[in-house]
């Protein structure tokens, strides 16, 4: 204590304040001395004072008076001794609790449920995690394969779990992989552990690696898909990546089916019912909970001649790029579709981008004089015209100031009074202007509204897009809009949506919902699952499509699709010619070619469209309706379609 701090109020009361500086009490030599760390002790005060002689009364009184004094300067650091020693106490009470809580959970995990947790901690090390589960494989509608998943083999070294020279693994390893020794050995050098050896290792190849029992090797399992078909349903099956993501078709659309998953429960009962043996043994899995595949409505031995049939007329005429589909009518499935250029979905990495778009129904396009077999059955249907009546053809008309020709009016000028038929048979656009003219505009929007068009086609593929029409207010706003529309021009379709439509005229008038996929069938070929269609609309009478039909058949009689004809079957058909949107009106030269046909006539259930996008030259008649006619003779001989035995047979 220094001369400045007051001392003690028990000090005060007793004695003056003395300017003599006072001894040191026991409690500051025993602090003095610790902070010095002196290595001699001070001397005891009891010792002192028995050496010291009989003190006098008056040094009783000083001594007195000092003791009082040093009572009081005392009694601030006995405080914080105080203070000390409690928190020295709160601190061992929270140790103490602290251990006799670690204490006693100890106790609990190996006493109490030491045996549990040792037997958990067993079969964690025992079992290995359940190799992935395939895909279900693809297959058309004859059980052909289409996709498949494979298991491969990723495999990893760990150097440091090696029990041979690094040396004589590389050799071993060397052979089985046909990889040089050295640069397996410098690979062996990279790292202690987990470098990653090789990739998509084939069965074989992995069992050859797990018979040399090499420690410090590990092979990760895991699948990859095949493609058997390589590129024959490319468009419909999609590819799956190197990232297993599916990107295209239906792998894609169709994931949910595709995928296999094992039920937690299931899973627990089959670890539960496996003998600790088979748990130990390397690669074991559960196995997958079903033997269905994906099948789809497609035939491979079609579609390969589609392809074969597609790809000549296309080289033939430098085309950029086509499409040929082919429709059962009764329900929409498609028996065929092709995109060509195509590619192997077991070498998607090869091919540009823009091959995976399926255009037949992500693409839209003026469909041209296809369209005018649908227009036809509206007015019929409307009232707005009889399958007997006539018009003239002019062969140049102008509606709203703008002019419209015939394909053929430099060289062949107006061709004068045409039945429906004949409009039909020689694909006369002036001749569709007047049909249209006999529509309100109005009536002609509301049809175009109820066949779907602006709305997508519901398709089971991904990536479709609707196809486009002018608002009603734009549609009626002139004549112009109607009169184009009529012959195909002024909006834009998909193939696919076009396909449909002509559905109409060979099932009777239903409109049904084009898909690719049957359902989920069991090796067995027994059904377990199978999409619910859209119910068919009625949008035509069986009587209006009979009569469109008879016309179509005229067409390819004696008109502009008579390179369509096969011996002895009745079929119907239309070309289309039409030129390409160029942002700001029509190209000169870029034009898509187009023929639609329906067969057999007597007993129409076949829809064969094929559509070639810039081809160097020719028309829908010359470029397209050949590759129909190759379609058609195909699905005859693999379908066993008899000859026609009524009607006129094309020769």
């Amino acid at each position: 204590m220094d001369s400045t701090t007051p001392p003690s109020s028990e000090g005060v009361g007793r004695h003056k304040r003395r300017s003599k500086k006072p001894r040191q009490t026991q409690f500051e030599r025993e602090s003095f001395q610790e902070r010095i760390g002196a290595s001699v002790p001070l001397s005891d005060p009891k010792t002192r004072r028995r050496q010291e002689p009989a003190p006098s009364s008056k040094r009783k009184q000083r001594r007195s008076s000092a003791k009082a004094k040093n009572q009081g300067e005392m009694s601030r650091p006995a405080s914080s001794q105080l203070a000390n020693r409690f928190r020295l106490m709160v601190v061992g009470g929270v140790l103490l609790v602290g251990g006799l809580g670690l204490g006693l959970n100890l106790f609990k995990l190996q006493i109490i449920q030491g045996q549990e947790l040792g037997e958990r901690a067993q079969q964690q090390q025992q079992v290995a995690p359940p190799t992935p589960i395939p895909r279900r494989p693809i297959i058309d509608r004859n059980g052909n394969l289409l996709a498949i998943d494979r298991p491969v083999y990723t495999l990893y070294a760990h150097p440091q779990m090696f029990k041979k020279p690094a040396t004589q693994i590389a050799d071993q390893l060397g052979r089985i992989l046909d990889r040089p020794a050295g640069e397996l050995e410098g690979l062996f050098k990279s790292a202690d552990t987990g470098i990653r050896v090789a990739d998509f290792l084939a069965q074989e190849v992995g069992d050859r690696i797990t018979r040399e029992s090499i420690d410090g090797l590990e092979l990760i399992q895991h699948f990859t898909r095949l493609y058997p078909q390589q590129d024959v349903a490319a468009e419909i099956v999609g590819y799956i990546d190197v990232d297993q993501q599916a990107q295209a078709g239906v792998e894609y659309s169709q994931q949910n089916l595709l995928e296999r998953s094992v039920p937690e429960e299931d899973l627990e009962e089959d670890l539960e019912e496996t003998s600790d043996e088979e748990k130990t043994s390397q690669g074991d899995s559960v196995e997958p909970v079903d033997d269905l595949n994906l099948q789809v409505t497609i035939d491979t031995r079609l579609q390969r001649a589609v392809r074969s049939a597609l790809k000549q007329q296309m080289e033939k005429y430098e085309a950029a790029r086509g499409t040929v589909m082919v429709m059962d009518a009764r329900d929409g499935s498609l028996l065929s579709l092709v995109s060509e250029p195509s590619y192997d979905p077991n070498k998607y990495y090869n091919f540009d981008l823009a091959r995976f778009k399926n255009w037949a129904l992500t693409d839209i396009y003026e469909p041209g004089s296809t369209f005018k077999p649908i227009t036809v059955a509206i007015a019929l249907e409307a009232g707005a015209v009889q399958p007997n009546s006539v018009f003239h053809d002019e062969g140049l008309v102008y509606v709203d100031d703008w002019p419209i020709a015939n394909a053929d009016y430099e060289y062949a000028g107006g061709r004068g009074s045409l039945t429906l038929t004949e409009i039909v048979q020689y694909s006369s656009n002036v001749g569709m202007v007047h049909v249209a003219a006999q529509m309100q505009p109005e009536v002609f929007y509301s049809w175009l509204e109820r066949l779907g068009l602006g709305q997508p086609v519901g398709i089971d593929l991904p990536f479709a897009v609707p196809s486009q029409i002018k608002s009603q207010v734009e549609f009626t706003a002139s004549p112009v809009n109607s009169a184009t529309t009529a012959f195909g021009q002024g909006f834009a379709l998909t193939p696919l949506q076009l396909l449909q439509l002509h559905g109409t005229l060979a099932n009777g008038g239903k409109l049904v919902t084009p898909h690719v996929v049957r359902g989920l069938y069991n090796s067995a070929g027994e059904a377990f699952w199978q999409p619910e269609l859209p119910l068919p609309r009625q949008v035509f009478s069986p009587q209006t499509t009979k009569t469109v039909l008879k016309m179509m058949e005229e067409a390819v009689l004696d008109g502009t699709g008579t390179a369509a004809q096969i011996s002895g079957y009745r079929i119907a058909g239309k070309t289309g010619t039409a030129q390409k949107s160029n942002g700001y009106g029509y190209s000169e030269h870029a034009k898509v070619v187009s023929f639609v046909g329906i067969f057999p006539v007597e007993a129409p259930r076949y829809v064969v469209l094929a559509v070639v996008d810039e081809p160097d030259g020719g028309s829908g008649g010359a470029v397209a309706a050949p590759i129909v006619k190759l379609v058609m003779d195909a699905l005859i001989a693999i379908e066993g379609i008899p000859p026609s035995q009524a009607g006129r047979t094309q020769h």
